[in-house]
């Protein structure tokens, strides 16, 4: 069903048992965040505060399940997404060799431009109640986490529109609070709202900007799905609802917004106005984002319906609420990739601990030699994939879900000599592992089934040995003179070496182990020799996952040492001789005050039983360095 506002559908999670009301006071500096972390990495309800400090109920992990992921977009489950767009994909190719075939396209067409968004005259819904004199401190706006700038707005939708073609897009941007009617607007150089502030440079105007919150939840999807540019939001959500949306004018700019949205706050961006720091900010890679200059947001007007629901989302260390939308996009947007680009994939997946970017894992039906690597050379230019770090192919009867069994296939069908590439290109602005901001390195992994043409000879597999990790820590001290935290040792089937290091206490432990390792130490056991630091525990294979992908730039920190054997350095690279030529940020967690104050909360939240914090697991993590968020030291 289509839903007119989020109290439409919060009443329908209520009817679901998918929405749980907590009265107590809870404030949003902080206290909300951590309640939320809790909640959604344990698979709980959407949370309604009801009691902010404020005049509105708040609404949070909204997206955080299966089931209301597929409720918001109005669907039953979300992978009928996929098969109604290939099935409208293949109505409309399908070979029409005389008239009434083609006129047999007409009612599918008819069908599409229903979803149309449709411009309405008069008062919209979301602007029954207005304040001529704005300020943004009506709303429960969250601050997430201990060291963030300041409080953010989340979940916004953010409309511009190109001046020259008047094409208009509704992306999500995060905003900064920094006064009653001023907000750093966070959009991001490859974002299409950065796009349109360039050409309104250019006209010497102000750049009118609206920003709503809420309405149907379809809008907030739409906004962060990888849309071609000049591909209208609304006409997703219209397809995903099967309903239109229906638009209206801002009252102090010329955008038109969701009739049913919950809050609009309109005003303008000055591209002639000197840019505000903006950040730092725990973000969805689980390190913070430091500062960095924005365009000012100067707001109008507020507008919001008279049962309006504030929305919010808090990102950190994964797996967060985000990762459900990630899931969606994976459904959604499988079939338009496989249809328009690669027909040869049959399955897409960007595991949460990639943080969406950093990893993606495709299956494709090979039925050529060279297969592998012709859609790895594909996709890491194709649209919002292009971020992607990390890119691995594989062929047959594998479950890309399954972690082990996919591990397992890629060692088998992977010769590290010839079936792996390096290549560098643009990353998402918030990787920050590489010494270019937005730009390094990337890896794509060849893990498909080979072929005869593509096997140079049989490769050199594990000698048989098995190890026990504390007899390999004992080589490390005595043959190499290597101290070595912890040790890992992956079943058989997985010949990879975890092992932690203490860079704190050598600086050039990193660099002695891989050199050493490459003289022919154990190279021939082990195919993958992974390095993390010693805050990192070895058999957590998430937070290994996770810290590797986000730490290293493959160009730079995967090497091979042997044949059959690459070194991967996953550790913090501040702490390298020499330091690092750009601000290494510190891993996103709550503070222990914070933590003890929903302690003590917990049981007058009616959620049940007792969730202990997962910040007191990845404290560990956190390192101390010039500052709170600030690893190790900076070359200037």
């Amino acid at each position: 069903m289509a839903y007119s506002g989020l109290s439409d559908f919060i009443a329908d999670l209520e009817r679901h048992q998918q929405l749980h009301r907590i009265k107590t006071f809870i404030d949003p500096v902080l206290e909300i965040a951590e309640i939320a972390d809790r909640v959604t990495k344990n698979g709980g309800k959407a949370l309604l505060f009801e009691n902010n400090g404020t005049a509105f109920p708040f609404l949070i992990n909204a997206f955080g399940s299966d089931k209301r992921m597929a409720m918001a977009l109005s669907r039953n489950n979300i992978e009928e997404i996929g098969q109604e767009i290939l099935n409208l994909f293949n109505s409309l190719t399908l070979p029409r060799l005389n008239l009434s075939g083609k006129l047999s396209l007409l009612p599918s067409l008819a069908r599409l431009s229903q979803f149309m968004p449709a411009r309405m005259r008069g008062q919209g819904i979301c602007q029954h109640v207005k304040y001529s004199d704005p300020d943004l401190g009506i709303l429960p706006v969250l601050k997430c986490w201990p060291y963030d700038g300041g409080r953010f707005i989340t979940l916004p939708i953010v409309h511009t529109k190109n001046p020259d073609t008047g094409s208009t897009n509704a992306g999500m941007y995060r905003m900064q609070i920094l006064s009653r009617d001023r907000a750093a607007m966070h959009w991001q150089r490859h974002k299409t709202g950065a796009s349109h502030f360039e050409e309104w440079k250019k006209t010497g105007r102000r750049m009118p900007v609206t920003v709503t919150l809420g309405g149907d939840p379809v809008y907030t999807y739409a906004a962060t799905a990888p849309l071609p540019e000049n591909f209208d939001e609304y006409f997703l959500a219209g397809f995903l609802r099967k309903k239109r949306v229906k638009l209206v004018k801002c009252i102090t700019n010329d955008l038109f917004i969701p009739n049913d949205a919950d809050f609009v706050i309109e005003g303008y961006v000055d591209p002639s106005e000197e840019f505000v720091t903006e950040g730092p900010f725990g973000d969805h890679t689980g390190f913070y984002s430091l500062k960095d200059l924005y365009p000012v947001f100067h707001v109008t007007c507020i507008t919001h319906s008279e049962k309006a629901v504030y929305p919010a989302t808090i990102v950190g260390i994964p797996p967060q609420e985000d990762a459900w939308l990630t899931k969606a996009t994976e459904k959604i947007f499988f079939y338009p990739l496989k249809l328009t680009l690669q027909p040869e994939i049959e399955d897409l997946h960007m595991p949460p601990a990639g943080v969406a970017h950093n990893l993606a894992i495709v299956k494709i039906k090979k039925t050529y030699p060279g297969q592998g690597m012709k859609v790895l050379s594909s996709l890491l230019g194709a649209g919002q994939m292009m971020f992607t770090k990390y890119l691995v192919v594989v062929s047959g009867n594998v479950d890309i879900r399954d972690y082990r069994s996919l591990v397992k296939n890629a060692f088998e069908n992977t010769d590290f000599r010839t079936d792996v590439f390096f290549s560098n290109g643009p990353l998402d602005i918030l990787d920050h592992s590489s010494e270019r901001q937005s730009f390094g390195g990337k890896l794509g992994i060849d893990g498909t089934e080979k072929m005869n043409e593509e096997l140079i000879r049989t490769q050199d597999r594990r000698q048989g040995k098995t190890f026990r990790a504390a007899d390999l820590a004992g080589f490390f001290s005595k043959k190499l003179s290597i101290p070595v935290s912890a040790i890992n040792i992956m079943p058989e089937s997985m010949p990879v070496m975890i092992m932690a290091l203490n860079q704190a206490e050598d600086p050039q432990i990193v660099a002695e182990s891989r050199n050493r390792l490459s003289e022919g130490e154990l190279t021939g056991d082990f195919r993958v020799i992974i390095a993390v630091d010693h805050s990192v525990d070895v058999y957590d294979l998430f937070t290994v996952v996770w810290q590797v992908l986000g730490n290293t730039d493959p160009h730079r920190d995967i090497v091979h040492i042997s044949d059959t054997t690459l070194y991967i350095d996953g550790t913090i690279k501040a702490f390298r001789p020499g330091g690092f030529p750009r601000k290494w940020p510190n891993v996103v967690c709550s503070s222990e005050e914070t933590i003890k104050v929903i302690d003590q909360k917990w049981e007058s939240l009616g959620i049940g039983t007792f969730i202990p914090s997962p910040s007191l697991k990845n404290l560990r993590l956190v390192h101390e360095g010039n500052d709170e968020l600030i690893i190790g030291i900076a070359r200037e």
